[in-house]
């Protein structure tokens, strides 16, 4: 299955955060799942960061104050999600010619596309 999207002024961070919730979602059974990407950003997320967010009320350390996390109902569902499924995280390196990496980051430029015509 191949699914992309896009949303208007919004970053990277979210609509990658996005197509893994999203992909998650499709899933109607419990399932088995190596997550391959070169984010970052939901690689820390899920291996590092989600746990201490959640313990602290879905908020993050900044400057030794507590701060709210960026795309947090986003993350919120992906916890739901974890919870429901057995994710394993694996990082690829970005244009590497990793051809499942390859083909997302060309339906990510091609739906992104449609925003720059209007």
């Amino acid at each position: 299955m191949e699914r992309s999207g896009g949303e208007p002024n919004t970053t990277n961070n979210r609509m990658e955060l996005t197509a893994v919730v999203r992909g998650l979602e499709a899933l109607k059974r419990r399932s088995h799942v190596e997550l391959l990407t070169d984010s970052v950003y939901v690689g820390k997320g899920i291996s590092e960061w989600l746990p201490k967010w959640k313990a602290n009320g879905w908020r993050r350390k900044e400057k030794n104050k507590l701060v709210p996390i960026a795309n947090e109902e986003l993350w919120r569902e992906l916890d739901v999600l974890l919870a429901r499924h057995d994710v394993k995280y694996t990082r690829v390196a970005g244009h590497s010619g990793h051809p499942e990496n390859d083909r997302v980051d060309e339906l990510a430029v091609a739906a992104y596309q449609q925003y720059l015509r209007r």
